[in-house]
C-alpha cells in the first residue's frame, strides 16, 4: 500500500503498508503435475480424507464399520484443499515480499518518481480473502476482525522497530484503526493521513494479550504494488505501477536468486515507464484475482517489448540486483535457459512479451562485466 491515490489503487501496495486495497484472492491448489516446490506449496496428504471415508474390517462377525455419509467425506476434503490452497497463497506471497525487500529498499537512487516512505509490513483480516475463504482465514491463519501483521519486510523500519508478526493494529498515532469489511481500505487512508509531515509513526498493537506501541520509522523505498499471478503460465508483467509474477515463474525458478532477477527486470520496466501501460494493467488485474481455475492471459492482446527496451530494462535490473547485494554472475544464463524452455513461439509464454535476442544478451554480458570491474575498485554501482 503506498500512500497516495490513483486511479488503479496505487497506494494499496504490499510493502509499503499493509495489502492491496482491491483484496487479495487466494489460488487453488495446483494440479498433482505442477512442478512447485515443496516449500512454497504443500499438498495436503490424503490420508486424513482416506481415514475418514474408508471403511475398517475388524474380522468375522465384528460390527460392520460405521461409514460417514459421502458428502461429509468430500466436505473434509474440500476443507484440506481450501486450506492447503489459502496457505499455499500466503507463503507464496510472502517469499515475493523477502526476496523483493532488498531491490526496493536499496535502490531509491535508481527510482526516483517511485521513491515514497513506507512503514515496512503487511496485514490483514478475515475479510482479506474471497467470500468462501472468510471463516477459513480465521479458522486456518487465525484473522479476525481487526488487521493482523503478516509480513515485516526484511530491512524496513517496521522490523528496526520490532514489529512483529502476528501483531494486531489498533491505532495509528492517536486515532484508532478500524475492523471489519473495509478495514484493509480504511486502515491504509487514517495511516496516510497520519504519515504525512512525518519521519516516524507510533502504533499501538495488541501482542501477546497486551497493548504495546511501537515507534515505526518510514523508510524510503521503491514503493510499487508487487502481487502474485494466480496462473500457472510461467511470466511476469508490469504495467508502470505494479507488477504480478505467476504462480508458474514461482515454480520454474529454482532459488531465492532467480526469483530476484524476474522480480529486478519487472521493477527495471516500471522505472522506465512513463505512463501505465493499459494493456499490461488489464492483464494483472485478471491475474491477481482468484478464479477456480488457471486464468487465460490473453497475450495476444498485450504489446511485446522491442529488444531495445528490453535490454534497458536489462541492463538497470543488473545494476539494482547488485546493489541489492544479489550475485548477478548467473544472470545472464538464466535469461538464457528461459528463452530455450519458453521461446516467443509458446503463446502464454516469458518469451511471448520478452523477445530473446543477440542483443539483448550482449547487453548483459556487458553490464555484468562493467558492474564487476566497479564492485572491485570500490566504485559507485550507478549506471
Amino acid at each position: 500500500m503506498l500512500l497516495k491515490l490513483s486511479i488503479r489503487c496505487v497506494p494499496c501496495l504490499s510493502f509499503a503498508l499493509l495489502t492491496s486495497c482491491a483484496l487479495q484472492q487466494p489460488s487453488p491448489v495446483p494440479s498433482p503435475a505442477s512442478s512447485a516446490p515443496t516449500a512454497l506449496v504443500q499438498k495436503p496428504s490424503s490420508q486424513p480424507a482416506v481415514a475418514v471415508a474408508g471403511a475398517v474390517s475388524a474380522g468375522p462377525g465384528a460390527a460392520p464399520a460405521i461409514r460417514p455419509p459421502e458428502s461429509d467425506s468430500r466436505q473434509a476434503a474440500a476443507t484440506i484443499d481450501k486450506t492447503a490452497a489459502l496457505q499455499a497463497w500466503v507463503d507464496q506471497e510472502n517469499r515475493l515480499y523477502r526476496v523483493a525487500a532488498p531491490l526496493v529498499l536499496k535502490n531509491t537512487e535508481l527510482c526516483p518518481h517511485h521513491v515514497h516512505n513506507i512503514l515496512g509490513f503487511t496485514a490483514k483480516n478475515r475479510y482479506s480473502y474471497a467470500e468462501a475463504y472468510t471463516t477459513l482465514a480465521h479458522s486456518a491463519l487465525g484473522l479476525g476482525e481487526k488487521l493482523r501483521v503478516m509480513n515485516v519486510l526484511p530491512g524496513s523500519g517496521a522490523e528496526l522497530a520490532g514489529i512483529r508478526k502476528g501483531d494486531v493494529l489498533l491505532a495509528a498515532e492517536i486515532e484508532p484503526l478500524p475492523s471489519g469489511p473495509t478495514a484493509e481500505r480504511d486502515g491504509a487512508a487514517i495511516i496516510a493521513s497520519e504519515m504525512r509531515g512525518r519521519q516516524s509513526m507510533s502504533l499501538t498493537v495488541l501482542r501477546g494479550g497486551q497493548h504495546e506501541v511501537v515507534k515505526v520509522p518510514l523508510t524510503s523505498a521503491c514503493a510499487m504494488a508487487i502481487e502474485l499471478g494466480n496462473t500457472d503460465d510461467v511470466s511476469s508483467f508490469s504495467d508502470g505501477y505494479r507488477m504480478v509474477v505467476t504462480r508458474g515463474m514461482l515454480q520454474y525458478v529454482h532459488s531465492d536468486q532467480e526469483l530476484a532477477y524476474v522480480i529486478a527486470k519487472e521493477v527495471a520496466h516500471n522505472i522506465l515507464e512513463s505512463d501505465e501501460r493499459q494493456d499490461m494493467a488489464d492483464v494483472i488485474d485478471r491475474l491477481q484475482v482468484f478464479r477456480t481455475r488457471t486464468v487465460p492471459m490473453a497475450a495476444d492482446r498485450v504489446q511485446p517489448y522491442t529488444p531495445v527496451r528490453d535490454a534497458t530494462a536489462d541492463k538497470l535490473s543488473l545494476y539494482m540486483l547488485a546493489r541489492a547485494g544479489y550475485d548477478i554472475d548467473n544472470t545472464l544464463s538464466f535469461w538464457q535457459d528461459l528463452a530455450e524452455h519458453y521461446p516467443i513461439e509458446i503463446y502464454s509464454g516469458y518469451g511471448r512479451l520478452h523477445p530473446s535476442s543477440s542483443y539483448r544478451f550482449s547487453v548483459m554480458a556487458e553490464i555484468t562485466k562493467v558492474l564487476k570491474t566497479k564492485e572491485a575498485n570500490n566504485l559507485p554501482l550507478m549506471p
